[in-house]
């Protein structure tokens, strides 16, 4: 599954990379002069913005359209650090939030098949319902089961180390979604450097301190900052979904292995 969503985010960084690679070609494009009887000299037209292209037509500009212009104007290396950034983080909170949702399970249900289990078959078809049932509570049920021969107390500890193995299996991941979630507005903020420094450079190379000389490197500095910020804050809301629902799965299961020891001690007796 991961192999799987780690695909997808390369293939979708590509048609990406591909998107703004043919816009800037188009760019770049500029049609040819007709030929005239007198050559004036002129200077260059100004390459037109989209906001130049959708002025006049009573349409906004496509958001799409202003995303890719934003990109491009706050630098296509550091922005593309960012995209990673929010493409790998968002890739791996996929995985793990399909991962918990089928970890979810009936736990009512399945202590009332364990228990009918144990007073028809015994341990031996107890096994089977657990081994039949997906999630980390039947799981830990299965292995307190293997241990019914050794005692009660076995198996009580077998329960609370296989449920430590079930802990640490949910939050597989979780430090890697934390360092993208820092790594992203720490990409931003040295972009804002960067932006700072062009800015600083700028009005030493023309010897004047006025708006259009700052201004590029100001905008590449604003921008960067605004997209490591807004990846970061994307990716906290899932990184706290994600801790809650192995929150809520710990509870549940906790509270299930206690009932599943209750049962077994009723069983033996």
């Amino acid at each position: 599954m991961k192999k799987f969503f780690m695909f997808l985010a390369v293939a979708g960084l590509m048609t990406l990379s591909a998107n703004l690679a043919f816009a800037q070609e188009e760019g770049a494009e500029a049609p040819e002069a007709a030929p005239t009887e007198e050559v004036v000299a002129e200077e260059p037209a100004a390459e037109p913005s989209p906001q130049d292209l959708f002025a006049g037509t009573g349409e906004e500009i496509p958001l799409h359209q202003a995303l890719k212009t934003k990109f491009i104007e706050g630098g296509a290396g550091f922005m593309s650090l960012v995209l990673i950034c929010l493409i790998l983080g968002l890739a791996l909170s996929i995985e793990r939030i399909l991962y918990l949702l089928f970890s979810r399970t009936n736990t009512q249900k399945l202590l009332a098949k364990v228990e009918k289990a144990l007073e028809e078959g015994g341990v031996e078809k107890a096994k089977e319902v657990c081994r039949n049932t997906r999630g980390p509570v039947a799981s830990i049920f299965y292995q307190g089961l293997l241990r019914m021969d050794q005692g009660l107390d076995v198996v009580e500890k077998t329960i609370v180390s296989y449920g430590s193995v079930q802990m640490s299996l949910m939050e597989k991941g979780l430090s890697w979604i934390s360092l993208f979630i820092a790594l992203a507005p720490s990409l931003g903020f040295l972009g804002t450097v960067i932006g700072m420094i062009q800015a600083f450079d700028a009005i030493q190379a023309a010897g004047d301190i006025s708006p259009n000389v700052v201004a590029g490197g100001m905008k590449v500095a604003l921008i960067t900052t605004v997209g490591g910020l807004i990846v970061a804050m994307i990716l906290q809301v899932f990184y706290n979904y994600i801790l809650n629902k192995i929150d809520t799965i710990t509870i549940d299961m906790e509270d299930a292995s206690i009932r599943f020891v209750d049962t077994l001690t009723k069983f033996e007796k």
